[in-house]
């Protein structure tokens, strides 16, 4: 038995490889509808014929396989050219697993066509992959699911399904409600990434090798036909069906309401979601394993409200990376420092994971010790049972003249505001938490220039801190205005700043004006967070000249700021480079209220030190 090197959470025991190396063979899995979809099979080499394999399922719509261009088709494993994919494959198989990888229907080199994301038709077809595979002669009638981002989204759903035969999944980095954890996070459309997404996505139904590829476009020529003499034609004939195919460039998916039907789609964002099967998110008994960080989309709120609803089988990591786990993301750290923990270090924490529902291994690690959570600025890991911790407790700074933000409510004498006209020129940046193409670059988070930022935002200040505070969970910021528009979106951010004058990006939360109406309130451990429904019946426009609240919470983090540090709160009106602007036309001019009668403040949630 080998010990778990280099992981922060605890101090498992890695059991030994069970095989060396592994077969790999390609074939078509018809749904009971007759539709064929191309499957990779990666086999461990040399089990023996009475041995049964526990499977784990990937189903993905960017190719399971690439095709490679001569010789190189001759002279490398396709699976090698990404040293993080062919890496976890011999990992896993080399433990005893089955992997098997499938192009979702109207995907890659699978028939049919692809209407838009997690239709009803991806869940029929789940449940038949799951009955193929547990009729495999080599199968142990256990399945599980594991991915990143879209495929970290199909692998949850593998645990909806209700299929006795699902006994785990592991997803990381993803996105179980699309229209707030990625796509219009505060009701604003991230319009970057969705429309370069759907481009990415566009450019692969016609099996066209996007830019993203970057120089492994050399290599390749596009999806893997499936093994056999007319695997080239019948590709052909699927890629003819995936003419059909839904693009999201096309739709651009521009909609005021998560219950809006979208024109040329007719469906909406809430028909994509993991909610549409149940009255709440993650409604499953299923043991799941979720991923996510402080600095990437919305995934870290994803992983928490995860915990919050199925505390005793759900293990949770969030920690402070890239999407997709393999770049370091911490603001306090240089952009090339190393994922704390790394990739192999992942994957073994998962396969403990694994091994204790698909095996039963006594060594397992099951879904009952809590969250691990890394802490921004102290640089650590830290394990509690819920999160926030216990003795996380709310504390009140109120925004103040003269750009202070004080621990005491405004005086009865102070000034009613401060009038600020939304700057269009705000920006986070081009790298910031939103552009999940970033995996593709295998590039990590940056919000460079934050100081110079203050110049398009309205800014607060604390005093200089007069200890080490720890801030984990969810700050709210309850603010009161008036505005010239019916309909604007705001930004908040919070942020570290040192006695040198430098600044670091905490964490953010946005909110179009339209969707200020709370709808109830969200617990979040010691915590109530107001609600937003962002449909159509709650929508509540701004009355110009009259005093509006909007209310709202930030991301959750968890981050350590030093003593003789202060906090900034930014306001911003934009986020030039990621989201639509709104209004589309005008210049909304702002004036936030601090007056007795109409206190605006933030609310952070402060951890108990030593």
């Amino acid at each position: 038995m080998t010990p778990l090197i280099d992981s922060p959470f605890g101090k498992a025991v890695l059991p030994p490889k069970q095989f060396r190396g592994y077969t790999k063979f390609s074939e078509y899995i018809p749904m009971r509808d007759g539709t064929p979809l191309a499957a990779t099979l990666f086999l461990p080499q040399g089990s023996a014929s009475e041995q049964r394999l526990p499977t784990l399922l990937y189903l993905t719509r960017y190719w399971r396989d690439v095709k490679l261009v001569a010789p190189f088709n001759r002279l490398i494993p396709t699976e090698r050219l990404n040293p993080r994919t062919g890496g976890k494959i011999s990992f896993f198989t080399s433990h005893g697993y089955a992997l098997v990888y499938v192009d979702e229907r109207g995907t890659g080199a699978s028939f049919g066509s692809w209407p838009y994301p997690f239709s009803d038709q991806m869940r029929t077809d789940m449940w038949d992959l799951v009955e193929w595979a547990i009729a495999q002669p080599w199968s142990s009638g256990r399945v599980g699911a594991m991915g990143t981002s879209y495929v970290g989204m199909t692998s949850e759903i593998f645990a909806s399904i209700g299929h006795p035969a699902v006994r785990a999944v592991v997803p990381r980095f993803n996105h179980p409600d699309p229209f707030t954890d990625i796509a219009y996070p505060g009701g604003i459309f991230n319009q970057r990434f969705i429309r370069a997404w759907g481009e990415f996505g566009k450019q692969l139904d016609l099996n066209h090798l996007p830019p993203e590829f970057g120089p492994l476009g050399r290599f390749v020529s596009g999806v893997q036909p499936v093994q056999g003499p007319d695997g080239a034609q019948r590709l052909e004939a699927a890629l003819r069906d995936h003419q059909e195919n839904g693009s999201m460039v096309h739709h651009r998916l521009l909609v005021t309401y998560r219950d809006e039907v979208q024109g040329s789609m007719q469906v909406s964002m809430d028909a994509m979601g993991l909610q549409r099967d149940h009255p709440m998110p993650f409604d499953s008994d299923v043991p799941i394993f979720g991923w996510g960080s402080w600095m990437d989309a919305g995934t870290a709120d994803v992983a928490l409200r995860r915990l919050r609803a199925h505390s005793e089988t759900v293990r949770t990591a969030i920690g402070a990376w890239n999407h997709g786990g393999t770049k370091h993301a911490s603001p306090y750290l240089p952009a090339d420092q190393l994922p704390d923990p790394g990739e192999r270090a992942q994957w073994a924490e998962i396969l403990l994971f694994l091994d204790a529902y698909l095996k039963d291994a006594p060594n397992g690690v099951t879904g009952s010790d809590g969250v691990f959570y890394y802490t921004l600025g102290a640089e650590t890991w830290q394990r509690a049972n819920s999160f926030p911790p216990p003795g996380t407790r709310p504390e009140r700074w109120y925004l103040n003249a003269d750009s202070r933000l004080m621990p005491t409510a405004p005086p009865p004498a102070s000034a009613s505001g401060d009038e600020f006209q939304l700057d269009f020129a705000a920006t986070t940046g081009l790298k910031n938490r939103w552009w999940e193409l970033s995996v593709v670059h295998n590039s990590t988070v940056e919000y460079p220039g934050r100081q110079a930022a203050a110049r398009h935002m309205l800014t607060y200040f604390t005093p200089p801190l007069e200890e080490d505070i720890e801030i984990a969970g969810y700050a709210v910021v309850n603010l009161f205005l008036t505005a010239s528009h019916p309909d604007f979106a705001l930004f908040v951010y919070l942020e570290d700043v040192f006695p040198s004058g430098e600044v670091v990006y905490l964490t953010e939360g946005q909110l179009r004006s339209l969707h200020r109406r709370i709808a109830g309130e969200k617990s979040s451990g010691s915590l109530a967070l107001p609600y937003h429904s962002f449909r159509r019946e709650d929508a509540l426009p701004v009355v110009p000249g009259e005093t509006a609240r909007l209310a709202f919470a930030l991301l959750p983090v968890s981050a350590l700021v030093r003593r003789g540090h202060r906090l900034r709160l930014g306001i911003a009106g934009h986020d030039a480079d990621t989201f639509l602007r709104i209004p589309v036309a005008g210049t909304p001019v702002i004036q936030v209220h601090h007056s007795e009668e109409h206190a605006s403040y933030i609310e952070l949630p402060l951890a108990p030190r030593g």
